[in-house]
């Protein structure tokens, strides 16, 4: 028998119609083993559990539309910010299904201008928007795809990958994770 190495799995939920179709087309194209739903950011922690049952995905990428209320100021305000307490709760969601399976899930979340530092205490691996400017949409597929295309036993940084992203660290950054090719 012939062992053919796989691809970490990918289950991506997106706020946003128009991003949902195109990432998609992308994880398509690219070949990858994704599952992308169309699922508005207030929704996201309510259903993301259920998902992660179904799906068992080893990366989850939770994104949609964010962005500062005021710009400039009230960095560190979760109210401050339209749906970055939403990425929150649903990262709060993976974090308690990996206690209960007994997994290590990647995430990846956030949008444009979301609360990073917030992102990342929740759980996140990797979060948008350190510098808190418009992302491109493809930055967290691209960190998706890295890490599903990477062998188990390395560890990816975001100084592996930022360089393939439209805006660096400023747009995404993180503290890394292991690849989940087997």
């Amino acid at each position: 028998m012939i062992y053919v190495p796989t691809s970490g799995k990918i289950l991506h939920l997106d706020g946003d119609r128009k991003y949902s179709e195109k990432a998609y087309k992308y994880y398509k194209k690219s070949g990858l083993n994704a599952v992308v739903k169309n699922i508005a950011e207030y929704r996201q922690p309510r259903v993301v559990y259920r998902l992660l049952e179904h799906y068992q995905p080893d990366i989850v990428i939770i994104t949609g539309h964010d962005a500062m209320i005021r710009t400039n100021i009230g960095y560190y305000d979760i109210y401050n910010y339209r749906n970055s307490k939403h990425f929150i709760q649903s990262i709060k969601e993976v974090r308690k299904y990996d206690r209960d399976y007994n997994k290590t899930t990647v995430v990846i979340a956030g949008a444009c201008q979301s609360y990073y530092e917030a992102l990342i205490m929740a759980g996140a691996n990797f979060a948008s928007s350190p510098a808190r400017i418009l992302i491109d949409y493809l930055d967290p597929i691209i960190v998706a795809e890295n890490i599903a295309l990477t062998n188990y036993y390395k560890y990816i940084t975001i100084d592996d990958i930022s360089n393939l992203l439209r805006d660096g660290k400023k747009g995404i950054s993180g503290i890394g994770a292991k690849g989940k090719k087997r």
